[in-house]
């Protein structure tokens, strides 16, 4: 699906392509690293007896993946080129992404962490944009080594999607602000040294105005890191962070006092258009591979491929596929050039129907493969147990699908 790209994109692929074959996979094969992706890939990667968390030498085989793609000049691509980078596009980003999910389950593009040899860095984007200079400095780079890392603390134990009814709550005392709440699902904070912590500094529940963004250090008094919860796939990143009486000065702000949504929204859109092109590659590998499977499988002295169905369900998926990837890159190609909300409806149909097309891909891939595709010895689980999360995560597909209705039936947009 590349003839309709253009000569120096389809050059990039190729790049990336001869990296991963000559750099990412032989160190994939080394010391047995493979066991963090074949069948035993959830137990490499887990520590069971340390809250469910990711062991050490998954994180370090992951940052010798991105010091090698740094060395080579793909992993700052997305990134400004003040740090290197190139400013690549939304559509640049989204080939690439559906690309490298394309290849399947690998080192140099792990769906669980979201870590891959072009990175993927939205807690940069947000300092880059919104920071001050002071802030800039000091986590710009940082962020990219790995020397920084930043938690996101946004959703709540009774709050979700319904992000502007938190009770998370800052209030000012003298030059500083006192923070107290709750976070649920405060994602990567095993390994953050400062917390996004989104709190309510004015107006009324159910405002959108009146979220404040700040820059918590992890060791600062009060915040509490109690526990990991643990999910359908592991490990697990995810925790459950108290903050009581937190103290924090006044220039942890990051953007404006009482704008943190839009911080937050920004966060979520190039991610969703990003995230949905990563689910189409990865359907796509779900369906190639069903595909392949059947040609060669031989059941009752036909081969599988002769049977309407399984070709069906199969050509229903491809079909399915293919429509979206247009949907995506022309939604892609306008976020580069308009306003994030007037395109924000689109970008929303991608994020969902992508996020189902390559559960419902995964899905029959492994009824195809039989006994085989429920096993662990094939990737289709993993990958189901991966995406499932993002029919649930920044922005559940009811959320979005309410969002299309709403510019559809003229409640916002320019049909107001």
């Amino acid at each position: 699906m590349r003839s309709d790209l253009p000569n120096d994109m389809q050059q990039l692929l190729d790049d990336i392509d001869h990296f991963i074959d000559t750099e990412i996979a032989p160190l994939q094969a080394e010391n047995d690293n493979e066991r963090f992706f074949d069948h035993r890939r959830e137990w490499a990667r887990t520590d069971f007896e340390a809250g469910g968390l990711p062991r050490p030498e998954w994180h370090e085989l992951l940052s010798e993946m991105r010091r090698r793609a740094d060395k080579a000049g793909f992993l700052r691509r997305d990134l400004p080129t003040e740090v290197g980078g190139t400013d690549a596009s939304n559509f640049e980003m989204a080939v690439v992404r559906e690309h490298l999910a394309h290849r399947g389950l690998g080192l140099h593009n792990d769906l669980q962490d979201e870590s891959s040899i072009i990175g993927n860095f939205p807690s940069f984007h947000l300092v880059w944009k919104f920071g001050t200079g002071d802030q800039r400095s000091e986590f710009a780079e940082a962020l990219i080594t790995g020397e920084r890392f930043l938690g996101f603390g946004l959703t709540e134990p009774d709050h979700g999607s319904d992000a502007t009814w938190m009770e998370t709550t800052a209030v000012r005392s003298g030059g500083d602000w006192i923070i107290n709440g709750a976070k649920r699902w405060n994602t990567g904070m095993h390994i953050a040294t400062h917390d996004l912590v989104f709190a309510r500094t004015s107006g009324e529940p159910g405002q959108a105005r009146g979220i404040t963004a700040f820059l918590v250090p992890v060791d600062t008094p009060g915040l509490s890191v109690d526990l990991f919860r643990w999910t359908l796939n592991m490990p697990t990143d995810h925790a459950d962070v108290s903050l009581r009486d937190v103290r924090v000065p006044d220039s942890a702000i990051l953007g404006e006092e009482g704008r943190g949504l839009e911080i937050a929204q920004n966060f979520v859109h190039e991610n969703r258009i990003r995230q949905a092109a990563s689910s189409l590659g990865a359907a796509q590998y779900c369906i190639d591979e069903a595909v392949s499977f059947a040609r060669d499988r031989v059941t009752f002295g036909q081969p599988l491929a002769a049977r309407q169905a399984i070709q069906w369900p199969l050509v229903e998926l491809h079909t399915d596929g293919a429509m979206l990837r247009e949907l995506i890159r022309v939604t892609a190609r306008d976020l580069d050039t308009r306003s994030h909300m007037e395109v924000s409806d689109r970008v929303s149909m991608c994020n969902y129907r992508a996020n189902r097309l390559v559960c419902d891909a995964a899905d029959r891939a492994m009824q195809v493969h039989g006994g085989m595709g429920y096993s662990r010895h094939l990737p289709f689980e993993h990958i189901y147990r991966h995406h499932r999360r993002y029919r649930i995560t920044e922005g559940a597909e009811e959320i979005q699908i309410r969002k299309v209705a709403g510019h559809l039936f003229g409640f916002t947009g320019k049909k107001k």
